[in-house]
């Protein structure tokens, strides 16, 4: 990490968020390649929107609603900022300690619960049906994160963080790998399609969805574990493939988000001032872009009626950015 860096992130952390005005072009939203530029205004800041959270995490944008929901997982609750307002409620509590959201096809909410250990739908009505909770018989860890493909199938990483502790779900011996499921949406079959990671976290597709990028956080419980990116090929139902697209170290990724150029949007943490918040890599896997956050970032999305409000999930805040980058994933 070099003196700018650190001095970007320093500065971040050192701002007045409720009373102070920011110059700018912010100094939080670091250009470290000319072709980020044409993502970032000139004259938009960093905003923290809320905070009073543990940890926030899943953040999943609601254009019909004008709602960003995500998750406090320690406080076992699932929060809806609203945009016109500017307010933020409880949206679910208790929440089963959910961690990762998306939407599927028909706009529904799709939610990754750590404490039972299974991803579920939340139908119109608000009734919950329960889509996987085992697989071959034995129980899933504790799903972290979905994102849901076109043709209705459901995609999510099992890395069993949500029964490690009892501060995120509950203690429980694990009875499976750490592996990325695949769930069907015509016959209801679940298949593991990624077998390989130690931690697998965070996941999004490419715009065009031929490639599926995961993430691995094994350095969160073994310092010489990952901490990388990898790229996968989507070969129908199934992937091949898996190069390293990029190593995070020293930072972590937890999760991420393509735009619609492809490229990736991804949290970082772990790492300290000037490495805490986001970092923007093109198609390429080079880093084009930072932007310095005051705290840990776990989870980023899209939204706005544009999918050009970047949404950050900060430790115990929630922050966002106006971009000229349009997210892929449509709310």
């Amino acid at each position: 990490m070099d003196d700018k860096q650190r001095q970007l992130g320093e500065a971040a952390a050192q701002r007045d968020w409720v009373n102070g005005i920011t110059r700018y072009p912010d100094p939080a939203v670091e250009v470290v390649d000319d072709s980020f530029r044409k993502y970032i205004n000139a004259n938009a800041a960093l905003e923290r929107l809320w905070t009073g959270a543990r940890w926030t995490e899943g953040p999943v944008w609601f254009g019909d609603r004008n709602s960003l929901l995500f998750s406090d997982i320690p406080n076992n609750r699932i929060m809806c900022w609203h945009a016109p307002s500017g307010q933020t409620s409880v949206y679910r509590e208790p929440s089963n300690n959910t961690n990762g959201h998306t939407r599927d096809r028909e706009g529904r909410l799709v939610s990754c619960e750590h404490r039972t250990r299974r991803v579920t739908r939340t139908e119109h009505d608000g009734s919950v049906t329960v889509l996987a909770d085992s697989y071959q018989g034995k129980r899933l860890n504790a799903p972290n994160d979905v994102v849901v493909k076109s043709d209705g199938s459901v995609w999510f990483t099992d890395p069993g963080y949500g029964i490690l502790h009892n501060y995120e779900g509950g203690v429980a011996e694990s009875e499976l790998p750490t592996n990325v499921y695949r769930l069907d949406p015509l016959s209801g079959r679940l298949e593991a399609v990624v077998t390989d990671f130690a931690k697998p976290n965070g996941l999004c597709f490419s715009p065009d969805e031929s490639l599926l990028y995961i993430s691995d956080t094994a350095t969160s419980h073994d310092p010489d574990g990952n901490a990388h990116i990898r790229v996968f090929e989507v070969d129908g139902d199934s992937v091949r493939g898996g190069r390293e697209f990029v190593d995070m170290r020293p930072a972590v990724s937890d999760g991420f988000r393509a735009d619609m150029d492809g490229n990736i949007w991804t949290s970082s943490g772990w790492a300290g001032p000037g490495l805490d918040g986001v970092q923007v890599f093109n198609p390429a896997g080079d880093l084009i872009g930072r932007i310095h956050l005051p705290e840990i970032c776990a989870n980023v999305c899209f939204g706005g009626p544009h999918r050009n409000r970047l949404f950050m999930m900060g430790s115990q805040s929630v922050y966002h950015l106006w971009t000229e980058a349009i997210g892929a994933q449509r709310p």
